[in-house]
């Protein structure tokens, strides 16, 4: 790139694409113009996303060279969704016709066919009428072959098209020279029913291929279409696309908030299933955050918008699912290698196994039968199709789930993850403090005390005084009147209560009021041993209270560590604490391996070296501050909510904050890995097995049409069967 030049990303909706062979060609070609950085085709969204440089080529330089190889562009910006719904929606009503047209020519053909197959010959058509019934069948419900044969070939290429011409033209105009020349042998009801089955399968396969995108379907579906705000002091129900940042918004029990936004007044539990995939309601008070297509459960509340249109949580999610769904996996290289030169190759092959029939005494009509049978069970369409529809369902599912996975890449690098290094702070704690321990060591009653101790840290703007504040209030402790407040640097603090003077703080503070800490020495330095902050309260010259605050493990951190063991992973945990303190924590979580007192921007080299040593690493951390050690991870993983999805650069992210779904997300890769590998499999046996059962013989036209048109089927629906794939457990399917 030259100084001054700035890449751009576009998405281009591509129709007309039939086979792998297709995709293959038109990302070829896209490559290959100058100021195209790179291009990457899907075969069954019908997407292209190219990266470019505006100053070497234009978009209209890019729809136009897919447009010279035969197929339709048209910018995806420029496209709302209920377009793009209406389009798949006609497709198959259009095969779906074409296919009925050919069924109805053809079901006097097939019954002659089956028959003459069972030796009743009462039911033989006149030749002139097969071919009044096969020639409508073979150029009007079969000219899209026709057609895409025709752009292939004009632009150098070969696909699936080229293969059902030749086939089947090969059939019907040897029936048809045959009639003419009075030789007496027709296959008219070979070239009608193969088309008509072909034609079954591409509509099978257009209706399994929108199965597979309905995950986006339903995350459209959950956007509120009005939403109730107040203006003037009126109430008034606008379309949500009208909705400005700032408006007040008001919400009802049971309604769906319309934009993502800050409660002003008002409580209420709030379904956010949608989001981050919990099932349990999450409480709301002024000053929380709502998002827009979470479900209201109970009381009323007005919020602020903070974020509307393309800017919501939601529309977010729905962008980076899309994005993923047009993404390509590394292990989809090998099929379209395979795909280039396939066609090609099979014509090869067709022309060879006619010579060769030929040359042995097979006859003419037996040699042809054979070659035709060699074009019309050869189908790249499964190659094609068996990486993008298991991504597909895959990021659905995540996305169900509160798992976000940015791409197929990242989706199978996460399939092989050996090692996971965990963030301390924030990812493994709460990120905030909490009172863990308090001891009462004077004739106080514990609420009593920690009322006092609260009254005064209120005065505080320490983080740990607000956590001994917050704990307090959980327990309803009686607040005091207190003065002469004063903040003591590096030590703690001096107040007055009840006629005394109070300090609260550390071991230096207590030592400089004469205080001796022998009696509760033994523990106060067990508590500092696990990496707990201890203070001391004195009310006067005596010792009142032991009090210890420390950054609590996450709920369910334990089980989830735990459960990434079990899996046979290498866990980490990666901070710039103390190396005690670390240890402490890491003990609490269930971790072996500890890695502390690394500086923030050392954490990447920690995990360049961890890369170094041959490990599969994934880094799993809050997205902000850990955003150097995420990007040079194999793969990193963010943990946070939905309304950090804007500042996540993370190529996994997990917005319900629980690390049980970083096993999930795991599991989820290697079921997805699994299924195409399983596709791709099933895709080149499907070829290595009937061609040569073709070229023996073995195989009739009508035999290889069936399964070339049930080949792409079966891939999509193998990929469908992850759909039922709960990545919550193991191998627990729904």
């Amino acid at each position: 790139m030259r100084y001054g030049e700035t890449a751009e990303s576009s998405e281009l909706l591509i129709s007309g694409m039939s086979c792998a062979a297709c995709s293959a060609r038109v990302e070829k070609k896209l490559n290959s113009l100058p100021g195209v950085q790179e291009a990457v085709v899907n075969l069954a969204t019908g997407k292209a996303n190219i990266k470019y440089i505006p100053e070497l080529v234009s978009n209209a330089e890019v729809r136009k060279a897919v447009e010279d190889l035969g197929y339709g562009a048209r910018q995806a910006s420029d496209t709302t969704t209920d377009e793009k719904e209406k389009a798949r929606r006609n497709e198959i009503r259009l095969q779906t016709a074409r296919f009925v047209f050919a069924a109805v020519l053809s079901l006097p053909l097939s019954w002659m066919m089956l028959s003459e197959l069972f030796g009743q010959h009462q039911f033989m058509l006149a030749p002139w009428v097969q071919l009044a019934l096969a020639t409508p069948v073979q150029f009007v419900a079969g000219w899209q072959f026709y057609r895409g044969a025709y752009h292939s070939l004009k632009t150098g290429g070969a696909n699936m098209d080229v293969l059902v011409a030749l086939g089947t033209s090969a059939a019907y105009f040897y029936s048809l020279i045959s009639l003419l020349a009075g030789w007496q042998l027709y296959y008219f009801e070979s070239s009608a029913i193969l088309i008509t089955l072909i034609l079954l399968g591409k509509l099978l396969e257009a209706i399994a291929k929108g199965k597979t995108s309905e995950a986006i379907k339903k995350l459209i579906g959950l956007q509120a279409k009005t939403a109730r705000v107040v203006r003037n002091g009126a109430e008034e129900d606008v379309p949500v696309d009208e909705v400005q940042v700032g408006d007040i918004i008001l919400v009802r029990p049971g309604e769906r908030i319309p934009v993502d936004g800050v409660i002003l007044e008002g409580s209420s539990s709030v379904d956010e299933s949608m989001l981050t995939g919990e099932s349990l309601p999450v409480e709301k008070q002024p000053g929380d955050i709502v998002v827009g297509a979470s479900v209201n459960k109970q009381g009323s509340f007005t919020f602020r918008a903070t974020k509307v249109g393309n800017e919501t949580a939601l529309a977010q999610i729905i962008r980076l699912v899309e994005e993923a769904q047009g993404s390509k996996a590394p292990v989809q290289r090998l099929a379209d290698k395979v795909s280039g030169i396939f066609v090609p190759a099979v014509v090869a092959i067709a022309l060879i196994t006619f010579t060769g029939w030929y040359l042995r005494g097979g006859g003419f009509t037996a040699s042809l039968m054979h070659m035709i049978t060699v074009l019309v069970v050869a189908c790249p369409c499964a190659l094609g199709l068996a990486t993008p529809t298991a991504i597909m369902v895959g990021t659905g599912v995540g996305a169900k789930k509160g798992i976000l996975i940015r791409g197929g890449e990242y989706l199978e690098q996460a399939g092989k993850i050996d090692t996971v290094v965990l963030d301390k702070t924030g990812t493994i704690t709460r990120g905030i403090p909490s009172v863990t321990d308090f001891c009462v060591l004077s004739s106080f009653e514990e609420k009593e005390l920690l009322g006092i101790i609260a009254s005064a840290e209120k005065k505080s703007e320490h983080p740990l005084g607000q956590a001994i504040v917050k704990h307090a209030a959980e327990l309803n402790a009686p607040m005091v009147d207190i003065s002469g407040f004063e903040a003591i640097p590096g030590q703690g603090i001096r107040f007055n209560a009840r006629d005394e003077i109070w300090h609260i703080g550390n071991e230096a503070l207590a030592r400089s009021q004469g205080i001796d800490l022998s009696p509760v020495l033994e523990r106060k330095n067990g508590w500092e041993k696990e990496g707990k902050t201890v203070m001391v309260v004195m009310a006067g010259e005596k010792m009142a209270g032991l009090l210890a605050v420390a950054d609590t493990v996450k709920e369910h951190a334990t089980e989830a560590i735990s459960e990434l063991r079990q899996m046979g992973l290498e866990i980490y945990m990666l901070t710039g604490d103390q190396r005690h303190t670390a240890l402490a924590i890491a003990r609490q979580a269930g971790i072996n391996n500890v890695i502390a007192e690394v500086l923030p921007d050392s954490k990447a080299q920690e995990i360049q070296k961890l890369k170094d040593a041959g490990k599969i690493v994934a880094m799993v951390g809050d997205g902000i501050n850990d955003a150097p050690a995420l990007a040079t991870a194999h793969v990193g993983m963010a943990i946070g909510t939905g309304t950090d999805i804007a500042m996540e650069s993370a190529p996994i992210i997990l917005i319900r904050g629980d690390l049980r779904t970083i096993a999930s997300a795991i599991r989820l890769s290697r079921q997805t890995l699994r299924k195409i590998r399983q596709n791709l499999f099933w895709a080149f046996v499907y070829n290595l097995i009937c061609i040569p059962l073709a070229i023996s013989g073995v195989f009739t036209p009508l035999m290889g049409g069936t399964a070339m048109a049930f080949s792409s089927v079966s891939v999509v629906t193998n990929s469908l069967l992850l759909k039922r794939y709960n990545p919550e457990h193991k191998n627990v399917w729904n």
